[in-house]
């Protein structure tokens, strides 16, 4: 039986990042022009990913979504995934990527056993593209895009991050797009996590704005009810597609949240929104058993009370979460070196 916290919730999911660096600069992650980086020297190497991964699935953990970053910039990836999808203990295994060297790595990561595949895409004009990610590589995602396609992933989806006067325009055609090459399109609320140093109250598009503008186009959609912790909310079209949204700035799921972040250094978060992780790297490389962490591993969920976006919700925001020159500091408030 999985560990479970302080509100009885469950440590099923690990989202396991396996570098900081990106290869994109979007507004919404990333829009400063300089970074203050994880030392080489402290990023995991696979084999200890492996075994802290282990520890986890001994406390209940029994899905792993590989993130970054941009997990594709680390060199060898698929191996890390074949080794991952060896272990019976995950029941699923799946990455996020931002799709640019998807193309070239498509057909290994599926071969290596990775099981579902998330594409982020924001929108499909080029010049917007260039604009969100200060970089020309617009169709580059889309051949990833289609190389996913055609490899045949148990589950292809397209996350979109709507902001106001930006894509939100885009919703319906986005759908159109996702329907086209068999992908479930969700879109994402912009956040106010570490990071999002331009967000504003102003740009956040809600979700009930979201259903009213796919409604228009395509009738009302039908809402999905599931019994699922994961954090988007599924809906049917009146033709059958179905697209999520992930509430999480005006409807936070924190109460039902059984996720929890290994940033590639070793530092475990148990929120995306957490001030202070538990460093995990440091017991490991001091010769710490399976059992040892799997110690840790139990004792600090069980303390666990974390409601970030429910306490966001509760303030008056006005201002990003985190203040750049806090960034400079300390590069693990970022959202791209935890893993969003």
């Amino acid at each position: 039986m999985p560990v479970v916290d302080a509100l009885g919730r469950p440590l099923r999911s690990l989202r396991v990042s396996v570098t900081d660096r990106c290869n994109l600069r979007c507004e919404y992650c990333m829009p400063e022009e300089e970074y203050v980086w994880l030392p080489r020297q402290h990023l995991l190497t696979f084999e200890e990913i492996g075994a802290i991964v282990d520890a986890f699935t001994d406390e209940g953990v029994d899905r792993v979504r590989i993130t970054g970053g941009e997990p594709l910039v680390r060199q060898r990836l698929s191996a890390l995934v074949e080794s991952l999808a060896a272990r019976p203990a995950l029941e699923d295994l799946a990455l996020t990527t931002n799709g640019v060297l998807l193309a070239e790595q498509a057909r290994d990561l599926r071969a290596a056993g990775l099981h579902r595949l998330t594409v982020s895409l924001d929108t499909l004009r080029a010049d917007r593209f260039l604009r969100l990610t200060r970089l020309d590589l617009h169709g580059a995602v889309l051949r990833g895009l289609d190389a996913a396609a055609e490899a045949g992933f148990d589950a292809l989806k397209i996350d979109t991050v709507v902001l106001r006067g930006v894509n939100d325009d885009e919703l319906p055609a986005l759908v159109d797009f996702g329907r086209g090459i068999g992908a479930e399109v969700r879109f994402i609320e912009y956040m106010d996590v570490g990071g999002a140093t331009r967000w504003t109250p102003a740009a956040v598009v809600p979700r009930a704005e979201i259903l009213e503008r796919v409604a228009e186009r395509f009738g009302t959609p039908e809402a999905i009810v599931e019994h699922s912790s994961a954090p988007a909310e599924r809906f049917r079209l009146p033709d059958g597609t179905i697209f999520g949204i992930i509430a999480s700035v005006t409807q936070p799921f924190c109460r039902t949240c059984d996720r929890s972040r290994l940033t590639a250094d070793g530092l475990w978060f148990l929120c995306l929104y957490g001030r202070f992780g538990t460093d995990l790297r440091g017991p490991l490389r001091r010769g710490a058993s399976r059992d040892e962490l799997r110690s840790i591993l139990a004792r600090v969920w069980r303390a666990r009370t974390e409601r970030g976006a429910e306490e966001r919700v509760s303030l008056d925001r006005r201002t990003p979460l985190i203040p750049i020159s806090a960034l400079r500091q300390d590069a693990h408030l970022e959202m791209h070196t935890r893993g969003g």
